[in-house]
């Protein structure tokens, strides 16, 4: 079974393998420019993924996206920014009455989420990002292994796939090696239960993009990568998972 689920994903894998490489060199860098500009790439991907999801066609917020990553670069607290664009949003949409809400949307995801990858890295250094990966990783492949293996209770309705015996796999043993992943950083009790949160986090931020993709009707987001279909169909559960470890961290430490 383990070797017919590898031959019939094989192009995911080969895949996976590639952007593990590609993480790691990143990583071994350990450079934060490097990593802004990385992240940068995947956040304008996603970004055009996003507005695709919520059938938006307005160029002009690219502009604002590449403006409000590249203030990021300078500004010591990112998150900060966020706020900053709610505000300028609502003064908008209450100057301008016929303004499209819509267009708030691609700042609410996925912007938010990979801001806080950059505030992860910023404030908790390269290990929480390794920690972030391990977490998330182990959480997503441990889902997909048991919800076939075991998996007969189906989770939710927006994900037919998904089960309620993968997804407690998935958090079993993503907050198992996660925690592991953790110890370099802070003791184990907090690893324990940040891991745990990261976890049990990233499984909705795929539930969440599943749901994007039923409302737009879609398969994927899109068809950058191969065997994964788009930049958010990969990084979806990083999303969330990503703002639960900064916050879990900020409030443990």
């Amino acid at each position: 079974m383990i070797k017919r689920i590898f031959t019939d994903h094989q192009e995911r894998w080969l895949t996976g393998i590639a952007l593990l490489g590609v993480v790691g060199i990143i990583g071994w860098i350990d450079n934060f420019f490097i990593m802004w500009l990385f992240l940068g790439a995947i956040y304008i991907f996603a970004f055009y993924e996003a507005m695709k999801l919520f059938g938006l066609n307005n160029s002009s917020m690219y502009f604002w996206a590449l403006l409000l990553w590249l203030f990021a670069y300078f500004y010591p607290n990112p998150d900060d920014l966020f706020f900053l664009v709610m505000i300028i949003f609502g003064g908008t949409l209450a100057y301008r009455r016929d303004f499209d809400k819509k267009l708030m949307l691609p700042f609410l995801y996925p912007a938010s989420g990979i801001f806080f990858f950059l505030i992860l890295y910023h404030d908790f250094g390269i290990e929480s990002m390794f920690w972030l990966l391990v977490t998330v990783s182990v959480t997503d492949i441990s889902a997909f292994f048991v919800g076939k293996a075991l998996g007969t209770t189906r989770f939710s309705e927006t994900s037919p796939n998904k089960t309620v015996e993968g997804v407690i796999g998935g958090v079993f043993f993503g907050t198992l090696f996660g925690t592991l992943a953790g110890l370099y950083i802070v003791d184990f009790w907090t690893a324990l239960f940040v891991t745990l949160l990261t976890s049990a986090a990233s499984i909705y931020g795929d539930l969440f993009e599943s749901y994007l993709k039923r409302e737009a009707g879609v398969k994927d987001s899109g068809d950058l990568l191969p065997g994964h279909g788009g930049i958010l169909d990969r990084i979806d559960g990083y999303l969330f998972a990503a703002v639960m470890m900064v916050i879990s961290l900020r409030a443990f430490l």
